[in-house]
């Protein structure tokens, strides 16, 4: 069985097997870190009975008061492990965390390349829109030909209103960044 738990700073010692396909992020070290001290309540692994990390999921509370939202930016499940509702029950988590009355936020938003057909329909069929294009999102040579472009994915929570489809229209990343 498996168990969910806090992730703690030694986990990233020991997820290299969750992060091995072509279309999963992974991150520079400070990236992570910086998660694990300004949101720790929120950042959560999947471990096997054998302690082995099988899943992880990133995530923060973000924008200001009353319009916060919740933004994942990682949910990777190990390839031994998928089609078995874990990243279900990682979402699940995060959009619980956000409706409590504590945290109240309005939406849960995440950014997923647009070419990963795989991942964009699992976020659908968990509630998920298509919200906005942000083109040049990603770097590393696959700005070229429109892989770089990510689509912004939303869910409405019960404090805010459901998002409509391509609301947000088509933007660059450069205004995104610009305007934070």
């Amino acid at each position: 069985m498996a168990t969910i738990r806090r992730f703690q700073p030694n986990d990233l010692l020991r997820f290299n097997a969750v992060n091995v396909d072509k279309l999963t992020e992974t991150y520079n070290l400070g990236f992570y870190y910086t998660y694990l001290t300004q949101h720790p309540d929120i950042q959560v692994v999947v471990t096997s009975p054998s302690d082995q990390v099988i899943a992880y999921m990133l995530s923060k509370i973000e924008g200001p008061v009353p319009h916060h939202h919740g933004h994942l930016s990682a949910v990777t499940v190990a390839p031994t492990h998928r089609r078995l509702g874990l990243a279900a029950r990682l979402l699940a988590s995060l959009e619980a965390t956000c409706e409590s009355p504590t945290v109240r936020a309005t939406f849960v938003d995440l950014y997923v390349r647009v070419g990963n057909a795989v991942a964009i329909d699992m976020y659908r069929r968990f509630g998920y829109v298509a919200h906005r294009v942000i083109r040049g999102y990603y770097t590393g040579g696959e700005e070229r030909r429109g892989r770089g472009d990510a689509l912004d994915m939303r869910k409405g929570l019960a404090w805010g209103r459901p998002p409509v489809e391509m609301e947000g229209g088509d933007v660059h990343a450069r205004e995104l960044f610009l305007s934070l």
